[in-house]
């Protein structure tokens, strides 16, 4: 293999000549740049680029960690992320915590030297755990944090918009299916349903405590909708709703005749439940696509700097959601 020495004996020049004339030729003299320039060229040498952005200390890659690729709402984030960041000229380095947060910590740990910044999706850790990542530009999804840069969905407005919806069709009893404890963007649905509990009186909203966020939460979770006396129920989740959709027609009810259902993130699997599903959802691609703009900013001005990671003011962008009405939503019974 062709080395840097090779060119350099063959250019008559140092080795550190050589790496100036081919990273920044403006730095060395025509000539001298015309000879590393001719050498390199007919000994087919190939600058080994990593290597130079690591000596530069920049990678011109950023980690991106979630708690499940399976999930398609992550998997949108995801090539959000990655399509703005390619088009941007960064590799993205994809890590899935499978809901563990101790694994999360880990996986922050082991990245840290690899990216020049980090997003964090709905991250499960607890704050302190977070402080794993130092000084390296840190962008939270779904999730706020002290100073720290984050993008999350307008939660408040998706929970206005789904009791309204349901009481419009005249559902006075609505329950909730939650998602896991350790889930921010869990706790702030269930602020949002108590407020508009206290602006509705004349709404009834049933909680029903912690699910897995997938489509057996939705199995675990009917029966208790059913005996709650609800007439309509909003899941965490789309994969949770699809779970209690299938449960409740193997109990012999019809959805939405007798239990209208809204999900939650609107992906694609809404509009292939059967009936499709009502759902609360952002753009998701957009919304990854805006986590990478908004950590690789924060790299840009860490390097402006010359210090180690975002300003103190950190960056929130609050992204609006929308309520997209489908089959599974009717009158009430």
């Amino acid at each position: 293999m062709v080395t840097v020495h090779d060119v350099a004996r063959a250019a008559g020049v140092s080795i550190s000549t050589v790496s100036r004339a081919l990273a920044a030729p403006e730095r060395v003299a025509e000539g001298t740049r015309t000879r590393v320039v001719v050498a390199a060229r007919e000994l087919g040498y190939r600058p080994n680029s990593a290597a130079s952005r690591l000596r530069a200390g920049r990678t011109d890659a950023v980690g991106f960690v979630v708690p499940d690729l399976e999930n398609p709402y992550f998997a949108s984030l995801t090539k959000g992320a990655q399509a703005r960041a390619r088009a941007t000229g960064y590799a993205v380095l994809v890590a899935d915590t499978g809901e563990d947060p101790e694994l999360e910590v880990d996986l922050v740990r082991g990245m840290c030297p690899q990216v020049d910044g980090l997003v964090l999706c709905s991250p499960r850790a607890a704050e302190h755990d977070l402080e794993a990542a130092g000084d390296l530009p840190l962008v939270l999804v779904n999730r706020e944090l002290g100073t720290s840069a984050s993008v999350v969905a307008d939660d408040a407005s998706g929970v206005r918009q789904a009791v309204e919806h349901l009481r419009a069709l005249g559902h006075r009893r609505i329950a909730y299916v939650g998602g896991p404890d350790r889930a921010w963007s869990d706790g702030r649905r269930r602020d949002g349903l108590d407020r508009a509990a206290r602006e509705l009186p004349d709404v009834r909203i049933v909680q029903l405590g912690a699910f897995r966020p997938h489509v057996a939460g939705g199995h675990a979770a009917a029966d208790l909708v059913v005996a709650s006396g609800a007439t309509a129920v909003v899941a965490y989740n789309d994969l949770v709703a699809i779970g209690l959709i299938e449960r409740f027609r193997a109990r012999g009810l019809d959805v939405p005749r007798d239990l209208s259902v809204v999900g939650w993130d609107d992906t694609f699997v809404a509009t292939l439940a059967s009936p499709a599903l009502t759902s609360v959802g952002a753009d998701l691609r957009a919304l990854g696509a805006a986590a990478t703009d908004v950590v690789l900013e924060a790299v840009r001005q860490s390097r402006r700097t010359a210090a180690a990671g975002p300003s103190d003011d950190g960056g929130r962008l609050r992204v609006p959601v929308e309520l997209v009405v489908r089959a599974s939503t009717g009158v009430a019974p």
